[in-house]
């Protein structure tokens, strides 16, 4: 071994320090352990592999139910937003009707997603700044009896609005619609419970509340709905009927090339939030910094976009500071230079930036926040 290669090697064991923490919705700020989990290669043919997947599929479910009879789960390669397209492309069939409540990008996504494959849809609208709103719901599908699946977003991240979802999911249930969840930055960080709220899909990302890194999402499903995928899809390689029997069949085998570093990177994660408390732990753990959070930028001058019984404890929306000389990008520097990384705002109502607060995160990482800001406050 040469020197050259030897020093690259203990470079890359020990592992780079990161310059800077990720305070955003995810990708997220990870534990060195998650990212050291990928240091491996695997085979995805091997047996030690596939049997590391299906350990990730029960971990899943057990996550996702306290009674998980019924239940199961399937991974799908990309993006969380892979694994909406998938269930909106594959769970709607041909003489369906899909409602989508939206009150920010995410639930618009869903929207496009459904015009893009020629879904029969409604569309309810409740604003950026307004949570959905229950009884309009049931209103809708009283009226409207042509309606067979309804899309919600649990935690709206355009703004970090926490959607009412076990109102929802009741309004649905009771007209016995086909319930689809977006719980793509709550699941794991917020309690709740698929089997319960009568969830017929959940859906969620490895880069969110698990604190894994991207690579692939997850759906989280009812059996017997799942089932009735079959011959729906409207996509090959987005036919979620066909990846779950896969998985199924072959023993945590994926149909095609699958994230194979990720998964490891998914499983360390798994561990950890089990060595955290659960969900419950995670979920104080973010709503301890959420509120230090707050109460720092507040103690700032800075306000918050939504009033706190809409808020959610994944990220929060800051309005701009009202002074001229306030520019977004300069402060976003300074944060970055100070080892921070915010997120712009997504509104079109209001000037704003976000912060998140889910990730390898601690209270002592956002009272070194709080101080990084006001010293980044140039415009005062």
């Amino acid at each position: 071994m040469t020197a050259k290669k030897s020093k690259l090697l203990a470079k890359t064991e020990s592992g780079p320090d990161n310059p800077y923490l990720l305070l955003t919705p995810g990708p997220l700020s990870t534990s060195p352990s998650v990212r050291a989990a990928m240091l491996r290669d695997w085979c995805t043919w091997d047996d030690d592999y596939n049997q590391l997947v299906q350990s990730i599929r029960r971990r899943l479910v057990s996550l996702a139910a306290a009674k998980p009879d019924g239940y199961t789960s399937v991974l799908i390669q990309g993006s969380g937003t892979f694994c909406v397209e998938a269930v909106i492309s594959s769970a709607v069939p041909k003489d369906g009707k899909l409602l989508v409540l939206t009150n920010g990008a995410y639930g618009d996504r869903i929207a496009k997603i459904a015009n893009v494959h020629g879904i029969p849809m409604a569309r309810m609208a409740f604003g950026e700044m307004e949570p959905v709103n229950p009884d309009s719901l049931a209103e809708k599908l009283e009226q409207d009896t042509a309606i067979t699946h309804v899309a919600v977003v649990h935690c709206e991240t355009t703004t970090g609005m926490l959607n009412p979802l076990e109102q929802m999911a009741h309004a649905v249930k009771r007209f016995n619609k086909i319930l689809i969840v977006d719980a793509m930055s709550s699941f794991g960080g917020i309690p709740l419970d698929a089997a319960e709220l009568g969830a017929d899909f959940l859906v969620s990302s490895a880069n969110k509340c698990i604190q894994g890194v991207p690579g692939f999402g997850f759906v989280i499903a009812k059996t017997a709905s799942l089932e009735a995928c079959k011959g729906q899809a409207r996509s090959l390689s987005l036919d979620l009927y066909d990846q779950w029997e896969t998985m199924e069949k072959q023993g945590g085998k994926w149909r095609f090339t699958s994230p194979t570093h990720t998964v490891r990177a998914f499983y360390q994660a798994l561990v950890e939030l089990e060595q955290e408390g659960g969900v419950g732990a995670r979920n104080k753990r973010y709503a301890d910094n959420q509120r230090l959070l707050v109460e720092g930028m507040e103690g700032l001058g800075f306000s918050c976009l939504l009033p706190a019984r809409w808020q959610s404890p994944i990220i929060t929306s800051f309005r701009y500071p009202d002074h001229p000389e306030f520019r977004f990008e300069t402060f976003y520097e300074r944060l970055k230079q100070a080892g921070f990384v915010i997120y712009p705002g997504k509104i079109s109502q209001a000037e704003t930036f976000r912060i998140g607060n889910i990730g390898e995160v601690y209270a002592e990482d956002i009272d070194r926040l709080v101080q990084a800001v006001k010293a980044s406050m140039y415009w005062r």
